[in-house]
């Protein structure tokens, strides 16, 4: 595998933005944190119209591309083939960007929207009980993914057909941004894509960590406590390192699939352990209730009322998962040569939802049988000890517990890995010269961006400042609503512009097959 020359127009920004940024963090964390949070509410509150009509502008964008006449178009040349088999491509489709988060609010948010609904539903009703995993399905389903999928596209068709000679968001708006991709703008935009990937993991370990120590200490019968935290991530740090060595097709692919079989491991075990048919049962309601609601979640800003709910949720959401998109976008680009437009769309939207509603349907569902039946009262265990302690009763309440916190501990080690994993894989990326289709950035580069994530996250967590980084990285989400506008257009222009080539290849390789 060959690798290439570092861009240090790149690098050494990032790096002084990245070392510097924590530095301020931790030195002034105590009145940083509601400075950020102040202007973290004010964007939630004054965009969130324009949060919830990129997102579903988006979907709309996306089922056009997939069922018009540009989904034909293949991402790469005549002979190329996929390099990855659709099981390892759709795992590490869903294992990059979704990390330990899917384990973490799986389980504790439906209990928030029970205790607190939308639409002004009664908490603790049976109508809140309905919205409780409805709205789960709905903010991790195909509205997020179609954050994702969109630069996935973007950045595919730039790399793959163009032959941009790199992995950059520049690079995907250079039809509307010319040579200027290539000057400050465009090394302004990348530097901002990594530090958005900084606050993205950042998140991962905010919620990852305490959840994994939380359960480490109810399995030992020791305290949660700094150490254990350090101690996990310097774990966490080997496990990467040895996929980091191996590189994309043997170190992410093999640790992806791992990962994918574990999760479903233990997603049928808590199916047949659990309440069996309460679980498919609530999940079909819950579907049902989501899908007919659809376009109202989409919208609801509730602007009359004010009580706040689409604020903290939805449009948090959306702007926390479109800071993170470039990232997953680059990285999805990255091992998606050989499919089409339509191929690339339909998975991530497939994949990405049906992975997470699985989640959702097993581990949100139980949760709540659980509540609903008084046999755990969840939402007091959140309300006086934390999240942590709803996820260590919930693992509790399974039979052969000790074996069950064992498999879910391991596999959130593994999901926290592959994150890291794909992060620093793309970084490297970001900050490569030129990478070529069969061209990797090189080994030591990806293993230093490694090693400055896990110091960030080591020190954050000694001085608790993850959740002020995870603030700064969704503040991203505003010029990245730009950077959206930006790579939209680019795509149409080009895909315009080459549009009598493309019907001739698509042509021609139906002649041929």
């Amino acid at each position: 595998m060959n690798h290439s020359k570092v861009e240090k127009s790149i690098l050494f920004p990032s790096l002084i933005l990245v070392v510097a940024v924590t530095v301020l963090l931790v030195i002034f964390r105590e009145s940083a944190g509601p400075v950020l949070e102040g202007m973290l509410s004010g964007i939630t509150n004054r965009l969130d119209w324009a949060f919830e009509f990129l997102t579903i502008g988006l979907f709309m964008i996306l089922l056009w591309l997939m069922l018009g006449r540009y989904g034909r178009v293949k991402l790469g040349g005549a002979n190329d083939r996929p390099e990855f088999s659709k099981f390892s491509w759709g795992g590490m489709l869903f294992t990059a960007s979704m990390g330990t988060s899917i384990m973490f609010w799986s389980i504790v948010e439906p209990l928030y929207y029970y205790t607190s609904p939308p639409f002004g539903l009664k908490a603790e009703s049976n109508g809140a009980a309905e919205y409780a995993v409805s709205y789960g399905l709905f903010h991790w389903g195909i509205s997020a993914w179609a954050l994702y999928a969109l630069p996935a596209v973007v950045m595919a068709y730039s790399f793959y057909v163009l032959k941009n000679p790199s992995l950059k968001i520049s690079s995907a708006c250079r039809g509307v941004l010319g040579k200027h991709a290539d000057g400050f703008a465009g090394k302004a935009i990348d530097v901002l894509v990594i530090w958005s990937m900084i606050g993205g993991l950042a998140t991962s370990l905010g919620l990852g960590v305490p959840m994994i120590s939380a359960v480490i200490g109810s399995l030992f019968g020791v305290e949660p406590s700094l150490g254990l935290n350090i101690a996990i991530i310097i774990i966490w740090t080997f496990i990467f390192s040895f996929s980091a060595y191996f590189g994309l097709y043997k170190g992410i692919r093999r640790l992806s699939d791992w990962n994918v079989y574990m999760a479903l491991g233990l997603a049928l075990f808590v199916i047949i352990a659990g309440p069996t048919l309460f679980i498919l049962s609530y999940f079909t309601n819950s579907l049902g209730v989501m899908l007919d609601d659809f376009m109202k979640m989409s919208l609801y800003t509730d602007p009359i009322s004010k009580s706040g709910f689409p604020q903290a949720w939805t449009v948090f959401y959306w702007a926390w998962f479109a800071a993170t998109a470039p990232f997953i976008g680059i990285f999805i680009a990255r091992i998606s040569k050989g499919r089409t437009i339509r191929e690339l769309v339909f998975h991530v939207l497939l994949w990405g939802t049906v992975g997470s509603w699985l989640y959702f349907a097993v581990f949100g569902g139980y949760g709540m049988s659980l509540q609903l039946t008084g046999k755990l009262n969840l939402t007091d265990i959140q309300a006086q000890s934390g999240d942590p302690s709803v996820i260590v009763a919930v693992l509790h309440s399974l039979p052969l517990p000790v074996v069950v916190s064992t498999f879910f501990i391991i596999l959130g080690f593994i999901f926290l890995a592959t994150s890291l994993d794909s992060a620093s894989y793309v970084i490297a990326s970001v900050a490569t010269k030129e990478l070529g289709p069969n061209t990797e950035p090189a080994r030591w580069h990806r293993l230093m961006w490694g090693i400055v994530l896990s110091a960030l996250a080591i020190s954050l967590t000694m001085t608790g400042g993850l959740n002020v980084v995870q603030t700064t990285s969704v503040l991203v989400s505003v010029p990245v609503l730009f950077m959206y506008v930006l790579m939209a257009v680019s795509l149409v222009k080009w895909l315009k512009h080459n549009e009598q080539k493309h019907i001739y290849e698509t042509d021609r390789e139906q002649r041929s097959a």
